[in-house]
C-alpha cells in the first residue's frame, strides 16, 4: 500500500518536472509563435476571431506547446497586441525580436513560419499584407520566403 502510494507520488512529481522542463526549454518558441501570430494578425489592420482561434488550436494540439496554460498564452498575445495598439512600429520591433530567438533552431523557425502562414489563411484570404509580414518573419529568421510559397 505505502509502496503503491510512493510510486504514484514519484510518477506525479516526475510528470510535473518533465512538464516544467518542457516549458522552460520551449518558452522562446512559444513567445516566437505568439509574436509571429500577432504580427500576421495585425498585418491587415484587423485582428479577426478566426486568427485567434487558429493560433489557440495550434497551441493546444502542439505536443511541444500544449504544456503551457491557455491563460498565460492569452496574456502573452494581449501583451504583444497592446504594444501594436500603442505604436505599430514598436509592436513590430518587439514581436520580431521575440521571433528572432528561434533563429538558430531551424526546425522551430520553419514551424513558426508555417503557423504564421496558417494564421494568415485562417480567414480564407492570405492577403498581400499578411504575405509580406510572413516574408519579413522569414528574413528575420534567415529563411527563404520562397520555401513557403511567399
Amino acid at each position: 500500500m505505502a509502496l503503491s502510494w510512493l510510486k504514484g507520488k514519484f510518477n506525479e512529481v516526475s510528470t510535473n518536472l518533465k512538464n516544467e522542463t518542457t516549458k522552460i526549454r520551449n518558452k522562446d518558441f512559444l513567445e516566437g509563435v505568439i509574436a509571429g501570430c500577432t504580427l500576421v494578425a495585425y498585418a491587415d489592420g484587423v485582428v479577426k476571431p478566426e486568427e485567434k482561434q487558429k493560433m489557440m488550436g495550434f497551441l493546444q494540439t502542439s505536443e511541444v506547446l500544449s504544456v503551457f496554460d491557455t491563460e498565460n498564452v492569452i496574456k502573452l498575445f494581449e501583451k504583444f497586441s497592446a504594444q501594436f495598439e500603442f505604436d505599430p512600429a514598436i509592436g513590430e520591433a518587439n514581436a520580431l525580436q521575440a521571433v528572432s530567438k528561434v533563429k538558430k533552431k531551424e526546425g522551430e523557425a520553419r514551424l513558426l513560419v508555417r503557423v504564421c502562414c496558417a494564421i494568415g489563411a485562417s480567414d480564407g484570404d492570405f492577403d498581400n499584407a499578411e504575405r509580406k509580414t510572413v516574408s519579413k518573419i522569414c528574413s528575420e529568421l534567415g529563411l527563404n520566403p520562397a520555401d513557403f510559397d511567399l
